[in-house]
């Protein structure tokens, strides 16, 4: 669910960056030339902000206790790394 909601937020901060430039050079130039300028360089930090937001982790994720990590045998040539020795094999 937290990836569901990640997403969204990524893609309307990505929406309203287009938004931003499409406003600013179809419309607000005519008015305002400083404040068109102004729109682009909010809209030129959003795309990393929205990085940083998209790949934020949340408190409920798990990835940091990968059982791999663990594996004594890691490094051994001819050992299965997507299954570590703790796991029972079928």
């Amino acid at each position: 669910m937290q990836a569901r909601r990640r997403r969204r937020y990524y893609f309307a901060m990505m929406g309203v960056c287009l938004g931003l430039f499409v406003m600013a050079w179809g419309v607000v130039r005519f008015f305002s030339v400083g404040a068109a300028i102004g729109m682009c360089v909010v809209a030129m930090v959003i795309p990393s902000a929205a990085a940083v937001f998209a790949n934020k982790r949340d408190p409920d994720d798990d990835w940091w206790n990968d059982p791999r990590w663990d594996d004594p045998k890691w490094d051994d040539p001819g050992h299965d790394r997507d299954r570590p020795d703790h796991e029972e094999r079928p």
